[in-house]
C-alpha cells in the first residue's frame, strides 16, 4: 500500500502533472491531474496521508483543472474537465483550489446514487457515528472541523452516505471547507489545524480547506452505525441548547438536505424512514464552539453510559 507522502517531490509533481495522481477516498477512486503550483500544494498539504491507488484499479472520476488556450491565459482562467468534459464555466486562477474540491464534491452529488446521499457532515466517536445536516452557513463544517481537532473521526464534512441494505454510513474523509469567519474560528480553537491553499472572492466569499484526515482510522472504509442526527445551528443571538426533536419534522428536514431522496424513490423513502426510527434526533444551537464540542461529547458520552 502506497501513501502519497512516500512519494519524492519530483515524483509527486510528475505523477500530478501528466499521468494523474490516483488518491483512494472513502469508497472511491480520483485520478487527479494539473501543473498548477497551487493544485500541487494542496494536494500536498491535505491528502498527504492518503492511499495512492495501483495499476489496474479503476478509477471512479477521473477530474482535471488546467489552463488551455491563449484566451485562458491572458485572463488568468482555468477549466475544470470531467473524463474530458467540461461541465463548468470558466474558473479564476485564484479559486483554483477550491473549485477542485468543489468538483470533486460535485462527481459524488452526481453520479453516487448507489447510497442514499444526505447534505450533511458525519463524524465518529468510540465508533457511534453522528450526522450533521445542514444549510449552507448553518455551522456544520465550523463544528465537524472542531470535533475533528478534538479527537473525533471525520466521516465526511459534506456527503453522508447511506447504504440502503444496512442503513451505516460509509465514510467518505476528505478534508473540511471553511468559509470567512469560519477559518478565524478554527484556527484559534486549535494551533493543530492544518489548512490548505485560501480561495479569495469565491461565490462563498473566503474559503479555506481543513485537513481532517487526523484520526488513527481515518482511512478506514468499514460503514458504520449512526446513533444519532444533530440538526446543528449557529446563532450569536438564541440560547445554546442540544434538545431532543421530533422524528417526523427530523424526516421531513433529512429528506429536503438530501441529494437524490426522490430519485431513489420507495428505496429513499424507506432507508430514510429507518435511519428516523433507529437514532435519537437533536437541535443543536450554539454560538460558542467549545460549548458545541462539550456537548456533543456529552451527548456520545451519556448513550455510553446508558
Amino acid at each position: 500500500m502506497a501513501i502519497l507522502s512516500q512519494l519524492s517531490r519530483d515524483e509527486f509533481s510528475t505523477r500530478l502533472s501528466v499521468d494523474g495522481l490516483p488518491l483512494k477516498v472513502g469508497p472511491y477512486i480520483y485520478r487527479v491531474r494539473s501543473k498548477l503550483p497551487t493544485v500541487e500544494e494542496g494536494i500536498r498539504a491535505l491528502y498527504n496521508d492518503f492511499e495512492i491507488a495501483t495499476d489496474g484499479d479503476f478509477i471512479d472520476y477521473d477530474i482535471a483543472l488546467q489552463q488551455k488556450g491563449l484566451r485562458q491565459h491572458i485572463h488568468r482562467q482555468l477549466e475544470f474537465l470531467f473524463d474530458g468534459t467540461t461541465p463548468f464555466n470558466l474558473i479564476p486562477l485564484g479559486q483554483a483550489y477550491a473549485f477542485l474540491e468543489w468538483g470533486m464534491n460535485w462527481c459524488v452529488s452526481i453520479h453516487a446514487n448507489e447510497y442514499l446521499k444526505l447534505h450533511a457532515a458525519a463524524v465518529a466517536r468510540n465508533d457511534s457515528a453522528i450526522i450533521l445536516p445542514g444549510v449552507p452557513g448553518a455551522g456544520k463544517s465550523t463544528l465537524c472541523a472542531a470535533l475533528g481537532l478534538s479527537g473525533w473521526r471525520v466521516l465526511s464534512d459534506e456527503h453522508a452516505l447511506i447504504e440502503p441494505a444496512s442503513g451505516h454510513i460509509v465514510p467518505l474523509c476528505r478534508p473540511v471547507s471553511l468559509k470567512n469567519e469560519s477559518i478565524g474560528v478554527i484556527k484559534s480553537f486549535s494551533r493543530d489545524a492544518c489548512f490548505g491553499p485560501v480561495s479569495e472572492e469565491t461565490h462563498k466569499g473566503r474559503v479555506a480547506h481543513m485537513k481532517a484526515d487526523l484520526h488513527s482510522q481515518s482511512h478506514q472504509r468499514q460503514p458504520l452505525s449512526t446513533t444519532a442526527l444533530v440538526f446543528p445551528r449557529y446563532s450569536p443571538d438564541d440560547p445554546q441548547g442540544l434538545n431532543k426533536r421530533r422524528r417526523t419534522d427530523s424526516f421531513l428536514l433529512a429528506a429536503y438536505h438530501s441529494f437524490n431522496y426522490s430519485l431513489l424513490g420507495d428505496t429513499g423513502f424507506n432507508v430514510m424512514k429507518n435511519l428516523v426510527d433507529q437514532v435519537e434526533c437533536f437541535d443543536l444551537i450554539y454560538r460558542d464552539i467549545d460549548w458545541a464540542v462539550d456537548a456533543m461529547n456529552t451527548l456520545v458520552e451519556g448513550r455510553h453510559g446508558a
